[in-house]
């Protein structure tokens, strides 16, 4: 007989007593026929999955059984004077990065107020009181005794702030008597309220407009707009500001493009402003629902500027342009500038609504706003509806302010942002005359350089009694930032004589500074 053989007996006699040995140790183990009953029927039904669950088992017995490492380890073993000398050569790096001389320059510019906020402040440096040109008080409601008396008496009765979410604990009756007044005020269905104006529009877009949804925006929108549409993480198309022409183009372009490579339909919205922040100027709103209806979008419109100042109610440019206020899906605004109060809204009907109060994170996420503010909002509105003339005095001030600055004596060294001399917004920009640099031989004058221009002319105004600032911006985050500008509020608080007073400083302080620039 061969050897081989014999030994190849001998080793399937030991391996089988070996693995009958194995076998009675498991089955002598309380609960072990469980065990290989469930294996036997999982390898039988899927033997992929016993594998797997073997695999995982040595992985993991391995790992704890190996040997454990420790980051210090390799740490290199320092002796104390080492240690000493090493933090004595260590520098911190600076907490904010070091100021530059132009952020000297607006922090030593900025006015200080002392006392309440009018339209003729204290300020700090000057001895008599200088006429308010540089904040949204334009119809003198920061003033009002009736509104005063009304945040007092609610603030006597429900403290100072909610500590709580809308959605949560957070919602009382003033709340929702403001939510009704300002749906009434502009006529739609339902209104919601945040408590932050700039959170209000950079909520609302991405509540509605996801990613793989599409927005076509004015590339002139403000900075709120501007973050609440990269939040979103929608495809986004920019058509030229205010063009009405060139918003068709893109959206012919965009029919086109989903024929040619039939693109599934996502939700759409065209998103612009009432009355630019940057610029001064209307959206020509007859021709914007026009067109929303024609590409069938539907229209996100910021009135955050507009609301409380234009149209014969003060209701913004549905108002102004006698259009129904259910023809725009949002109307999105703010409470903290024509209405002193706080926090913004949005308008539209029961469903849009609705939907935000489950899906606007600055809804959901933020503590609602103070009731104190939401009773002086609803006490603005008010005031507004009894005393319309308000809003033709505040038109007719605006517009005698712009006719003193369209002077020709000042057509070479400023232009006017929203040009038109008879439009009744209440605020324009004022920006130095590109053909004025060119004259004095400074066609490489740089971004600063016009701001400190615009700053010798702020101060001077100052000087004069008229307190105007320079427009303020995000440099390093606006998409399209503007260019430099001085921005002048107009206000009811002052007399027609004022108003004509004030603006006959501001023009009086161009010629001189403007004069006075060297080569």
């Amino acid at each position: 007989m061969d050897p081989s053989v014999h030994l190849d007996d001998e080793h399937a006699v030991f391996i089988n007593s070996t693995v009958n040995s194995v076998y009675e140790l498991i089955v002598a183990i309380p609960g072990s026929h469980l065990v290989l009953s469930y294996v036997k029927n999982a390898y039988q039904d899927d033997p992929f999955r016993i594998i797997l669950e073997l695999f995982l088992v040595f992985f993991a017995l391995k790992y704890m059984l190996s040997k454990k490492y420790k980051p210090q380890d390799n740490a290199v073993k320092l002796t104390e004077k080492e240690i000493d000398d090493l933090v004595e050569e260590w520098k911190p790096e600076p907490l904010v990065p070091p100021l530059s001389s132009f952020d000297k320059l607006n922090l030593e510019k900025a006015p200080m107020i002392i006392g309440a906020q009018s339209v003729k402040p204290k300020v700090a440096g000057h001895a008599k009181p200088l006429m308010n040109l540089a904040s949204t008080n334009y119809l003198e409601l920061q003033s009002s005794d009736r509104i005063r008396q009304k945040a007092i008496d609610t603030l006597k009765v429900y403290g100072v702030g909610s500590c709580g979410p809308p959605g949560f604990y957070g919602t009382i009756d003033v709340h929702m008597d403001l939510e009704r007044d300002i749906a009434q005020f502009l006529g739609t269905e339902e209104a919601i309220i945040y408590a932050q104006g700039f959170s209000t529009i950079s909520s609302v877009i991405p509540a509605f407009s996801k990613r793989g949804d599409l927005l076509v925006v004015d590339d002139g929108v403000c900075f709120s707009v501007q973050k609440g549409v990269q939040i979103s993480r929608s495809n986004v198309r920019y058509f030229k500001h205010n063009d009405m022409q060139d918003l068709e183009r893109v959206l012919d372009d965009i029919r086109v493009d989903d024929m040619v490579h039939k693109r599934k339909l996502t939700r759409r919205f065209i998103v612009t402003e009432g009355l630019f922040a940057n610029f001064g100027d209307i959206a020509p709103l007859a021709k914007l629902i026009e067109l929303k209806r024609k590409f069938k979008y539907r229209l996100i419109l910021d009135e955050s500027q507009s609301i409380g100042v234009l149209g014969s109610r003060g209701a913004g440019l549905t108002d102004l342009f006698n259009i129904d206020a259910k023809e725009v899906d949002m109307i999105v605004g703010s409470m903290s500038n024509a209405l002193c109060a706080s926090g913004g809204f949005c308008a539209g009907n029961v469903q849009v609504v609705d939907h935000q109060r489950l899906s606007g994170s600055a809804y959901c996420f933020s503590a609602s706003i103070p009731a104190m503010l939401a009773v002086s909002a609803s006490e603005a509105l008010k005031y507004i509806q009894e005393k319309p003339q308000m809003l033709r005095d505040l038109a007719d001030r605006s517009r005698a302010f712009r006719q003193t600055l369209a002077h020709k004596s000042l057509e070479n060294l400023i232009e006017l942002s929203g040009s038109d001399v008879y439009s009744p917004a209440p605020f324009f920009h004022i920006r130095v005359n590109p053909s004025f640099l060119k004259s004095r031989g400074r066609d490489d004058v740089s971004r600063e350089d016009e701001e400190r221009l615009l700053q010798d002319v702020v101060d001077e105004c100052s000087y004069q009694g008229v307190l105007v600032t320079r427009a303020k911006y995000v440099y390093d985050q606006e998409r399209n930032c503007p260019r430099p500008s001085i921005k002048v509020y107009v206000t009811v608080g002052l007399t027609k004589k004022e108003n004509d007073k004030a603006a006959g400083v501001v023009k009086s302080a161009i010629v001189k500074v403007f004069g006075k620039w060297k080569k």
